[in-house]
């Protein structure tokens, strides 16, 4: 297939739209439903995550993607008894090691995954699909299904769910085209490698840097080769656990990411965990009514009287801010990654707030020794990457 007609382009007025290949035909393949043009342009940046972090870490990988930018990136690492129940993962699940990252890279931030493009990085389980069965999700890419899995899937949506295959052997060419307003922008491909020796330029007094950071940073870096920019990412045991993309300031980025960052460690406090739901309440209203208990507004919201009864058996208690900081203290050895320079050190000061104790940044800023200091006052390992990662 050389080229495939879509409904619209990112926006209903926008016709005629298509999706082609230059020369050769489409590394593609639609196995179920319409995927339409920002359901492409997610799949395809959300392969490059995946492709990236399976051959940087040997793990099977996820990413789920809203708008052209990951809402969560992870590895296939086993999920604690805690992580199973605020990704809503059934007790009695058997999950393989992509179902696994599956459910990290959906439930980091499930505010921001709903709804959205699925990427894996292996074949498509069946473990991994019984998990996607139940969510409000536009599609998934995949280099592959499995019979039972192909099916489970092509349920969703009555028929409709958006499934496609891709070529794990495509590789694109060397130069990449963009066209703005009929004029025409070309680029090398960014084919940087993210490894070991990209953190090898420790700058901080503190130089320890152990395997599970470096894990860590690389998961942050590569996700951030494909999140749009000024991007920040935070991660804690091989999965995104927040991401600030498209800040106009650094600092707006840091703190977008740590809010978030902080979201995911405040849903595993034992109030949040205990939270009465009735029954019937959806998952997609549980993660609306936990994502208000847990910020300042809960007494105004899910707390309130008349709303409190459609959502719990009885009223919580709510979550105070000192019970908030406590937890977060507990909020440890997260690293960071950013697509470009701190200019500021404020940066570091709202970092270490989340639990950040791994940073990987370019460096260059005139303001980089500021930045140094900051680190160093919070014995916090930094390493200069000395290369900039933004991506449009």
């Amino acid at each position: 297939m050389k080229e495939l007609e879509l409904k619209y382009g990112c926006n209903p007025n926008q016709k005629p739209a298509r999706v082609f290949a230059q020369s050769g035909e489409l590394p593609l393949a639609v196995l179920s439903g319409k995927p339409g043009f920002i359901n492409f342009l997610d799949a395809l940046n959300g392969w490059q995550l995946v492709r990236e972090l399976r051959r940087a870490t040997g793990l099977p990988a996820a990413a789920s993607f809203k708008h052209v930018s990951p809402a969560g990136a992870a590895l296939g690492l086993p999920l604690t008894e805690t992580l199973r129940r605020i990704y809503f993962v059934p007790a009695e699940a058997e999950l393989s090691p992509l179902a696994c990252a599956y459910a990290r890279a959906r439930g980091a931030d499930r505010m921001s995954s709903f709804g959205d493009w699925i990427s894996l990085s292996d074949p498509c389980d069946v473990a991994t699909a019984r998990l996607i069965r139940p969510e409000v999700s536009d599609g998934i890419l995949a280099p592959g299904y499995e019979p039972e899995a192909l099916t489970i899937l092509k349920s969703k949506r009555q028929g409709n769910y958006n499934i496609v295959q891709i070529d794990p052997e495509y590789e694109p060419p060397a130069l990449e085209r963009k066209d703005v307003f009929g004029v025409t922008f070309e680029q090398n491909r960014n084919e940087l490698t993210v490894d070991d020796a990209f953190f090898a330029n420790v700058v901080t007094k503190n130089g320890a840097l152990p395997d599970f950071a470096r894990r860590d940073l690389a998961v942050a870096m590569i996700a951030l080769k494909y999140t749009q920019s000024n991007s920040v990412c935070y991660v804690k045991d091989g999965q995104c656990i927040g991401i600030g993309a498209g800040q106009q300031s650094r600092i707006h980025c840091t703190r977008l990411a740590g809010d978030k960052a902080d979201a995911w460690w405040l849903r595993q406090h034992p109030k949040t965990l205990a939270l009465p739901f009735l029954p019937d309440v959806k998952n997609p209203d549980r993660d609306n009514a936990v994502d208000r208990y847990i910020s300042g507004e809960s007494e105004e919201t899910v707390l309130r009287d008349g709303r409190w009864q459609t959502l719990f058996s009885a009223r919580p208690e709510p979550l105070t801010p000192e019970e908030k900081r406590a937890w977060l203290n507990g909020l440890t050895d997260v690293s960071l990654g950013s697509d470009a320079f701190f200019p500021f050190s404020d940066n570091i000061d709202r970092a270490v707030q989340s639990g950040v104790r791994f940073i990987a940044q370019p460096g260059g800023s005139k303001r980089d020794q500021e930045v140094i200091d900051a680190c160093d006052r919070y014995g916090v390992t930094m390493a200069f990457t000395g290369l900039r990662l933004f991506h449009h």
